[in-house]
Protein backbone atom coordinates (compact mmCIF):
# COMPACT_ATOMS: atom_id res chain seq x y z
CA UNK A 1 0.00 0.00 0.00
CA UNK A 2 1.10 3.36 -0.94
CA UNK A 3 2.05 6.13 1.42
CA UNK A 4 -1.23 8.20 1.24
CA UNK A 5 -2.79 4.68 1.17
CA UNK A 6 -1.43 3.70 4.74
CA UNK A 7 -2.38 7.52 5.65
CA UNK A 8 -5.99 6.84 4.67
CA UNK A 9 -5.59 3.83 6.97
CA UNK A 10 -4.46 5.45 9.85
CA UNK A 11 -7.22 8.33 9.24
CA UNK A 12 -9.88 5.79 9.07
CA UNK A 13 -8.89 4.37 12.40
CA UNK A 14 -8.59 7.55 14.37
CA UNK A 15 -12.03 9.09 12.87
CA UNK A 16 -13.91 5.95 13.47
CA UNK A 17 -12.76 6.34 17.41
CA UNK A 18 -14.39 9.67 17.46
CA UNK A 19 -17.18 8.59 15.94
CA UNK A 20 -17.59 6.76 18.86
CA UNK A 21 -16.97 9.39 21.16
CA UNK A 22 -19.41 11.52 19.18
CA UNK A 23 -22.32 9.28 19.49
CA UNK A 24 -21.71 8.80 22.95
CA UNK A 25 -23.97 11.36 24.68
CA UNK A 26 -23.34 10.33 28.64
CA UNK A 27 -22.99 12.87 30.98
CA UNK A 28 -19.98 14.27 32.11
CA UNK A 29 -18.70 13.51 35.85
CA UNK A 30 -18.11 15.90 37.89
CA UNK A 31 -14.72 16.65 38.35
CA UNK A 32 -13.14 15.30 41.83
CA UNK A 33 -12.87 17.47 45.28
CA UNK A 34 -9.56 19.67 46.04
CA UNK A 35 -8.72 19.39 49.68
CA UNK A 36 -8.95 22.56 52.04
CA UNK A 37 -6.01 24.66 51.22
CA UNK A 38 -6.02 27.84 53.80
CA UNK A 39 -6.29 27.62 57.70
CA UNK A 40 -9.87 27.75 59.56
CA UNK A 41 -11.07 31.00 59.95
CA UNK A 42 -14.56 31.66 60.84
CA UNK A 43 -17.02 33.90 59.23
CA UNK A 44 -20.71 34.37 60.83
CA UNK A 45 -23.54 35.98 58.47
CA UNK A 46 -26.30 36.55 60.85
CA UNK A 47 -29.90 36.78 60.29
CA UNK A 48 -31.05 38.79 57.24
CA UNK A 49 -34.36 39.61 58.39
CA UNK A 50 -32.40 40.39 62.18
CA UNK A 51 -34.02 43.89 63.13
CA UNK A 52 -33.78 45.73 66.48
CA UNK A 53 -37.12 46.45 68.32
CA UNK A 54 -37.76 49.67 69.06
CA UNK A 55 -40.47 49.37 71.79
CA UNK A 56 -40.75 46.39 74.74
CA UNK A 57 -44.38 44.86 72.03
CA UNK A 58 -42.04 44.85 69.36
CA UNK A 59 -39.58 43.15 71.10
CA UNK A 60 -41.99 40.56 72.49
CA UNK A 61 -43.59 40.38 68.59
CA UNK A 62 -39.97 39.54 66.84
CA UNK A 63 -39.80 37.24 69.49
CA UNK A 64 -42.44 35.44 68.44
CA UNK A 65 -42.09 35.82 64.68
CA UNK A 66 -38.44 34.54 64.56
CA UNK A 67 -38.58 31.45 66.85
CA UNK A 68 -35.10 31.20 65.96
CA UNK A 69 -33.19 33.24 63.02
CA UNK A 70 -30.88 31.67 60.15
CA UNK A 71 -26.93 32.10 61.06
CA UNK A 72 -23.99 30.89 58.92
CA UNK A 73 -20.61 30.25 59.39
CA UNK A 74 -17.71 28.93 57.55
CA UNK A 75 -14.39 27.66 58.48
CA UNK A 76 -12.23 29.61 55.75
CA UNK A 77 -12.52 32.07 53.73
CA UNK A 78 -9.83 30.90 50.50
CA UNK A 79 -9.59 28.38 49.00
CA UNK A 80 -7.27 27.19 46.09
CA UNK A 81 -8.88 26.25 42.77
CA UNK A 82 -11.33 24.54 44.11
CA UNK A 83 -11.45 22.63 48.48
CA UNK A 84 -13.96 21.81 50.77
CA UNK A 85 -15.87 24.41 52.57
CA UNK A 86 -17.22 23.54 55.59
CA UNK A 87 -20.60 25.67 56.58
CA UNK A 88 -21.93 25.36 60.07
CA UNK A 89 -25.33 27.32 61.29
CA UNK A 90 -28.40 27.75 63.07
CA UNK A 91 -32.28 27.78 61.66
CA UNK A 92 -35.56 27.21 63.38
CA UNK A 93 -36.22 23.98 64.61
CA UNK A 94 -37.66 21.28 62.19
CA UNK A 95 -37.32 23.44 59.23
CA UNK A 96 -35.16 21.78 55.81
CA UNK A 97 -32.18 24.27 54.92
CA UNK A 98 -30.99 24.83 51.80
CA UNK A 99 -27.39 26.30 51.04
CA UNK A 100 -27.48 28.24 47.59
CA UNK A 101 -23.59 28.84 46.47
CA UNK A 102 -22.95 30.85 43.68
CA UNK A 103 -19.96 32.19 41.83
CA UNK A 104 -19.89 36.36 42.66
CA UNK A 105 -19.07 38.36 39.84
CA UNK A 106 -18.04 36.07 36.55
CA UNK A 107 -21.52 35.66 34.53
CA UNK A 108 -21.33 33.56 31.19
CA UNK A 109 -24.22 32.92 28.64
CA UNK A 110 -27.00 30.37 28.74
CA UNK A 111 -29.06 29.71 25.86
CA UNK A 112 -32.11 27.56 25.01
CA UNK A 113 -33.86 26.73 21.13
CA UNK A 114 -37.00 25.68 21.72
CA UNK A 115 -37.82 23.63 19.01
CA UNK A 116 -40.04 21.07 20.48
CA UNK A 117 -43.71 20.14 19.79
CA UNK A 118 -46.56 21.27 21.63
CA UNK A 119 -48.05 17.47 23.51
CA UNK A 120 -51.39 18.98 22.80
CA UNK A 121 -51.58 21.04 19.71
CA UNK A 122 -48.60 19.64 17.86
CA UNK A 123 -47.47 23.00 17.13
CA UNK A 124 -43.66 24.10 17.12
CA UNK A 125 -42.40 27.24 18.98
CA UNK A 126 -39.07 27.96 17.61
CA UNK A 127 -38.40 30.00 20.83
CA UNK A 128 -34.82 31.25 21.29
CA UNK A 129 -33.96 32.15 24.70
CA UNK A 130 -30.35 33.71 26.14
CA UNK A 131 -29.08 35.12 29.01
CA UNK A 132 -25.55 36.68 29.07
CA UNK A 133 -25.94 36.75 33.00
CA UNK A 134 -25.87 32.84 33.94
CA UNK A 135 -23.57 32.39 37.44
CA UNK A 136 -20.46 30.57 35.94
CA UNK A 137 -20.95 28.46 39.40
CA UNK A 138 -24.32 27.76 40.48
CA UNK A 139 -25.69 24.85 43.06
CA UNK A 140 -28.07 24.12 45.45
CA UNK A 141 -27.14 21.88 49.05
CA UNK A 142 -30.14 20.64 49.46
CA UNK A 143 -30.92 18.27 53.01
CA UNK A 144 -29.18 14.62 53.19
CA UNK A 145 -32.28 13.16 53.80
CA UNK A 146 -33.55 13.89 50.22
CA UNK A 147 -31.02 11.99 48.21
CA UNK A 148 -33.46 9.72 47.28
CA UNK A 149 -35.74 11.97 44.98
CA UNK A 150 -32.04 13.48 43.80
CA UNK A 151 -31.14 10.03 42.69
CA UNK A 152 -34.92 9.53 41.47
CA UNK A 153 -34.54 12.07 39.12
CA UNK A 154 -31.22 11.07 37.98
CA UNK A 155 -32.68 7.93 36.48
CA UNK A 156 -34.23 9.94 33.75
CA UNK A 157 -30.62 10.72 32.70
CA UNK A 158 -30.85 13.23 30.09
CA UNK A 159 -34.33 14.13 30.10
CA UNK A 160 -34.21 15.13 33.90
CA UNK A 161 -35.53 18.58 34.60
CA UNK A 162 -34.60 21.87 37.04
CA UNK A 163 -37.95 22.65 37.92
CA UNK A 164 -38.72 18.92 38.46
CA UNK A 165 -35.87 18.62 40.56
CA UNK A 166 -36.90 22.09 42.40
CA UNK A 167 -40.12 21.13 43.52
CA UNK A 168 -39.20 17.69 44.15
CA UNK A 169 -37.28 19.16 47.09
CA UNK A 170 -39.12 22.09 48.19
CA UNK A 171 -36.23 24.06 47.47
CA UNK A 172 -37.67 27.24 45.25
CA UNK A 173 -36.51 29.67 47.73
CA UNK A 174 -32.83 28.75 47.09
CA UNK A 175 -33.06 28.95 43.24
CA UNK A 176 -32.77 33.33 43.17
CA UNK A 177 -29.40 34.05 41.31
CA UNK A 178 -30.33 32.42 37.98
CA UNK A 179 -34.19 33.76 38.13
CA UNK A 180 -32.69 37.31 38.61
CA UNK A 181 -30.95 37.19 35.39
CA UNK A 182 -32.72 38.45 32.03
CA UNK A 183 -33.74 36.48 29.44
CA UNK A 184 -34.31 37.65 25.74
CA UNK A 185 -36.77 36.20 23.69
CA UNK A 186 -36.64 35.30 19.91
CA UNK A 187 -39.27 34.38 17.69
CA UNK A 188 -37.79 32.26 15.29
CA UNK A 189 -39.06 30.17 12.47
CA UNK A 190 -38.27 26.88 10.29
CA UNK A 191 -36.35 28.86 7.75
CA UNK A 192 -34.59 30.73 10.77
CA UNK A 193 -33.37 27.95 12.29
CA UNK A 194 -31.92 26.80 9.08
CA UNK A 195 -29.38 29.61 8.15
CA UNK A 196 -28.72 30.20 11.56
CA UNK A 197 -31.11 33.74 12.76
CA UNK A 198 -32.26 34.12 16.38
CA UNK A 199 -35.13 35.82 14.70
CA UNK A 200 -37.46 38.84 16.26
CA UNK A 201 -37.24 39.92 19.60
CA UNK A 202 -39.94 39.81 21.47
CA UNK A 203 -41.36 41.99 24.35
CA UNK A 204 -42.67 39.09 26.33
CA UNK A 205 -40.57 38.62 29.95
CA UNK A 206 -39.92 35.11 30.33
CA UNK A 207 -41.00 33.38 33.35
CA UNK A 208 -39.46 31.81 36.22
CA UNK A 209 -39.67 28.43 34.82
CA UNK A 210 -37.28 29.83 31.84
CA UNK A 211 -34.28 30.35 33.74
CA UNK A 212 -34.21 27.09 35.59
CA UNK A 213 -34.32 25.35 31.78
CA UNK A 214 -31.85 27.82 31.22
CA UNK A 215 -29.79 26.74 34.24
CA UNK A 216 -30.08 23.07 33.14
CA UNK A 217 -29.17 24.18 29.42
CA UNK A 218 -26.03 25.79 30.91
CA UNK A 219 -24.76 23.15 33.46
CA UNK A 220 -26.00 19.83 31.49
CA UNK A 221 -25.54 17.66 34.36
CA UNK A 222 -27.80 17.16 37.92
CA UNK A 223 -24.47 16.79 39.97
CA UNK A 224 -23.47 20.47 39.03
CA UNK A 225 -26.60 22.13 40.23
CA UNK A 226 -27.90 19.99 43.18
CA UNK A 227 -26.59 17.74 45.83
CA UNK A 228 -28.08 16.59 49.06
CA UNK A 229 -25.28 17.44 51.70
CA UNK A 230 -26.48 19.29 54.65
CA UNK A 231 -27.15 17.47 57.56
CA UNK A 232 -30.31 18.99 60.15
CA UNK A 233 -30.38 18.08 63.69
CA UNK A 234 -34.10 18.33 65.28
CA UNK A 235 -32.96 21.50 67.20
CA UNK A 236 -32.13 23.38 63.96
CA UNK A 237 -28.44 22.94 63.90
CA UNK A 238 -27.10 22.12 60.68
CA UNK A 239 -24.04 21.41 58.58
CA UNK A 240 -22.35 20.39 55.38
CA UNK A 241 -19.23 19.63 53.66
CA UNK A 242 -19.51 21.93 50.55
CA UNK A 243 -17.12 20.35 47.85
CA UNK A 244 -15.92 22.60 45.48
CA UNK A 245 -14.59 21.04 42.36
CA UNK A 246 -11.54 21.93 40.53
CA UNK A 247 -11.89 24.29 37.45
CA UNK A 248 -14.16 26.63 38.90
CA UNK A 249 -13.83 30.00 38.72
CA UNK A 250 -11.26 32.15 40.73
CA UNK A 251 -12.35 35.20 42.55
CA UNK A 252 -15.56 36.20 45.15
CA UNK A 253 -18.03 32.98 46.20
CA UNK A 254 -21.37 33.87 48.18
CA UNK A 255 -23.21 30.97 50.51
CA UNK A 256 -26.86 31.44 51.81
CA UNK A 257 -28.65 29.59 54.20
CA UNK A 258 -32.59 29.20 53.44
CA UNK A 259 -35.87 27.68 54.87
CA UNK A 260 -38.35 29.42 52.99
CA UNK A 261 -38.56 32.48 51.16
CA UNK A 262 -39.31 34.67 53.81
CA UNK A 263 -36.69 33.07 55.80
CA UNK A 264 -32.46 33.11 55.28
CA UNK A 265 -29.32 34.05 56.40
CA UNK A 266 -27.14 36.73 55.16
CA UNK A 267 -24.40 35.68 52.67
CA UNK A 268 -21.00 34.47 53.90
CA UNK A 269 -18.15 35.19 51.19
CA UNK A 270 -14.96 32.70 50.39
CA UNK A 271 -12.43 33.30 47.61
CA UNK A 272 -11.23 30.79 45.47
CA UNK A 273 -7.62 31.62 43.94
CA UNK A 274 -6.27 29.95 40.64
CA UNK A 275 -2.11 29.75 39.50
CA UNK A 276 -0.71 29.48 36.19
CA UNK A 277 -0.21 27.50 34.15
CA UNK A 278 -4.14 26.87 35.63
CA UNK A 279 -6.10 30.13 33.72
CA UNK A 280 -9.60 31.40 33.67
CA UNK A 281 -11.19 31.05 30.40
CA UNK A 282 -13.79 34.31 30.49
CA UNK A 283 -16.74 32.36 27.79
CA UNK A 284 -16.37 29.18 29.16
CA UNK A 285 -17.01 30.25 32.95
CA UNK A 286 -14.04 27.54 33.84
CA UNK A 287 -10.46 27.45 34.62
CA UNK A 288 -8.63 24.88 33.13
CA UNK A 289 -4.56 23.96 32.72
CA UNK A 290 -3.29 25.09 29.63
CA UNK A 291 -0.52 22.22 29.25
CA UNK A 292 -3.03 19.30 28.41
CA UNK A 293 -4.72 20.94 25.62
CA UNK A 294 -1.54 22.17 24.22
CA UNK A 295 0.02 18.56 24.07
CA UNK A 296 -3.18 17.18 22.55
CA UNK A 297 -3.18 20.50 20.13
CA UNK A 298 0.32 19.49 18.78
CA UNK A 299 0.09 15.92 18.00
CA UNK A 300 -3.39 16.40 16.42
CA UNK A 301 -2.27 19.14 14.01
CA UNK A 302 0.70 16.82 13.39
CA UNK A 303 -1.59 14.26 11.85
CA UNK A 304 -4.01 16.78 10.74
CA UNK A 305 -1.58 18.47 8.14
CA UNK A 306 0.14 15.13 6.83
CA UNK A 307 -3.32 14.48 5.70
CA UNK A 308 -4.20 17.85 4.36
CA UNK A 309 -7.22 18.76 6.84
CA UNK A 310 -5.28 20.93 9.42
CA UNK A 311 -6.90 18.65 12.71
CA UNK A 312 -10.02 21.51 13.76
CA UNK A 313 -12.81 18.20 12.57
CA UNK A 314 -10.40 16.09 14.96
CA UNK A 315 -9.79 18.39 17.63
CA UNK A 316 -13.09 19.57 18.27
CA UNK A 317 -14.76 16.22 19.33
CA UNK A 318 -11.88 15.23 21.66
CA UNK A 319 -11.74 18.20 23.22
CA UNK A 320 -15.51 18.04 24.09
CA UNK A 321 -15.09 14.63 25.26
CA UNK A 322 -11.78 15.12 27.27
CA UNK A 323 -12.83 18.59 28.67
CA UNK A 324 -16.22 18.32 29.61
CA UNK A 325 -16.04 21.49 31.39
CA UNK A 326 -15.82 23.53 28.27
CA UNK A 327 -19.42 24.14 26.48
CA UNK A 328 -19.60 22.44 22.42
CA UNK A 329 -20.25 26.43 21.65
CA UNK A 330 -17.19 27.77 23.47
CA UNK A 331 -14.66 24.95 21.82
CA UNK A 332 -16.41 25.05 18.45
CA UNK A 333 -15.79 28.85 17.81
CA UNK A 334 -11.73 28.57 19.39
CA UNK A 335 -10.95 25.83 17.30
CA UNK A 336 -12.06 28.01 14.15
CA UNK A 337 -9.07 30.43 14.66
CA UNK A 338 -6.47 28.08 16.30
CA UNK A 339 -6.98 26.26 12.15
CA UNK A 340 -5.63 29.29 11.02
CA UNK A 341 -2.23 28.74 12.21
CA UNK A 342 -1.88 25.00 11.32
CA UNK A 343 -3.33 25.90 7.53
CA UNK A 344 -1.33 28.81 7.10
CA UNK A 345 1.72 26.77 7.36
CA UNK A 346 0.63 24.47 5.36
CA UNK A 347 -0.46 26.50 2.31
CA UNK A 348 2.87 27.95 2.51
CA UNK A 349 4.97 24.55 2.26
CA UNK A 350 2.39 23.00 -0.48
CA UNK A 351 2.75 26.17 -2.69
CA UNK A 352 6.55 25.75 -2.59
CA UNK A 353 6.26 22.25 -4.23
CA UNK A 354 3.28 23.73 -6.26
CA UNK A 355 0.84 21.57 -5.38
CA UNK A 356 -2.04 24.04 -4.79
CA UNK A 357 -5.02 24.11 -7.02
CA UNK A 358 -6.19 27.78 -6.70
CA UNK A 359 -9.23 27.68 -8.78
CA UNK A 360 -10.68 25.01 -6.78
CA UNK A 361 -9.28 26.28 -3.45
CA UNK A 362 -11.20 29.68 -4.07
CA UNK A 363 -14.44 28.01 -4.73
CA UNK A 364 -14.79 25.92 -1.68
CA UNK A 365 -13.21 28.64 -0.13
CA UNK A 366 -16.35 30.85 -0.87
CA UNK A 367 -18.68 27.89 0.47
CA UNK A 368 -16.55 27.62 3.59
CA UNK A 369 -17.36 31.54 3.95
CA UNK A 370 -21.01 30.90 3.53
CA UNK A 371 -20.91 28.36 5.99
CA UNK A 372 -18.86 30.49 8.36
CA UNK A 373 -21.79 32.98 9.12
CA UNK A 374 -24.45 30.31 9.49
CA UNK A 375 -22.48 27.54 11.42
CA UNK A 376 -22.26 30.03 14.77
CA UNK A 377 -25.73 30.40 15.28
CA UNK A 378 -26.51 26.72 14.52
CA UNK A 379 -24.21 25.88 16.98
CA UNK A 380 -26.42 27.71 19.54
CA UNK A 381 -29.19 26.40 18.92
CA UNK A 382 -28.23 22.57 19.61
CA UNK A 383 -27.35 20.43 22.35
CA UNK A 384 -24.54 18.65 23.59
CA UNK A 385 -25.99 15.47 22.54
CA UNK A 386 -27.03 16.58 19.18
CA UNK A 387 -23.70 18.25 18.44
CA UNK A 388 -21.97 14.83 19.71
CA UNK A 389 -24.53 12.61 17.45
CA UNK A 390 -24.21 15.07 14.37
CA UNK A 391 -20.65 15.06 14.69
CA UNK A 392 -20.44 11.32 15.06
CA UNK A 393 -22.66 10.61 12.03
CA UNK A 394 -19.97 12.84 9.95
CA UNK A 395 -16.78 11.10 11.04
CA UNK A 396 -18.15 7.73 10.39
CA UNK A 397 -19.51 8.63 6.83
CA UNK A 398 -16.25 10.33 6.44
CA UNK A 399 -13.94 6.92 7.36
CA UNK A 400 -16.04 4.65 5.58
CA UNK A 401 -15.70 6.82 2.46
CA UNK A 402 -11.86 7.12 3.24
CA UNK A 403 -11.70 3.16 3.88
CA UNK A 404 -13.18 2.35 0.42
CA UNK A 405 -10.30 4.49 -0.99
CA UNK A 406 -7.48 2.29 0.03
CA UNK A 407 -8.68 -0.92 -0.86
CA UNK A 408 -6.90 -2.48 -3.67
CA UNK A 409 -9.74 -2.39 -6.12
CA UNK A 410 -10.39 1.12 -5.76
CA UNK A 411 -6.15 1.84 -6.13
CA UNK A 412 -6.29 -0.67 -9.09
CA UNK A 413 -8.77 1.35 -10.72
CA UNK A 414 -7.36 4.98 -10.19
CA UNK A 415 -4.48 5.05 -12.35
CA UNK A 416 -4.63 8.94 -12.49
CA UNK A 417 -4.36 9.17 -8.52
CA UNK A 418 -1.36 6.79 -8.24
CA UNK A 419 0.13 9.19 -11.15
CA UNK A 420 -0.51 12.40 -9.06
CA UNK A 421 0.76 10.25 -6.02
CA UNK A 422 4.30 9.89 -7.51
CA UNK A 423 4.31 13.65 -8.61
CA UNK A 424 3.85 14.37 -5.79
CA UNK A 425 6.95 13.03 -3.82
CA UNK A 426 8.95 13.71 -7.16
CA UNK A 427 7.95 17.52 -6.01
CA UNK A 428 8.19 16.83 -2.47
CA UNK A 429 12.10 15.20 -3.12
CA UNK A 430 13.21 18.57 -4.97
CA UNK A 431 11.73 20.78 -2.14
CA UNK A 432 13.55 18.96 0.39
CA UNK A 433 16.77 18.99 -1.32
CA UNK A 434 16.69 22.76 -2.43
Amino acid sequence: MNSKGKGKTWFFAAAFLLAGYGLAVAAENTPATATEQAAPVQQVAPAADAVAPATEAAQTEAVAAASGPVTISIDTNTINNGGTIKVTGQAPAGKPVYLEVWAEGHDVRASRFDGAPDPKTGVRPYKFYMTEHMPAYFKIFAPITMQDKIDAEKKKGNKWSMSGIIKELGADAAFNVPAEAPIKAYQSSFYASLIGSRGDLLSDAPDRRTSMQLTKARFRDLDKVVAAQVAVQPDGRFSADIPMRSGIAPGEYKIVAHVDEATKSAPVTFTNTTNFPTVYLPNAGTSMNLIYPFILTLAVTIFGVLMGAGGGFILNPLLVTLFPMLPHTIVAGTVTPTVLFSQGSGIYNYSKINFISWKLGIGIGLAMLAGGFIGPKLTEMITLAQFKSAFGWILLVLAGLMFWQTTPGYLAKNKKEQAILKEFKKRAEEAASK
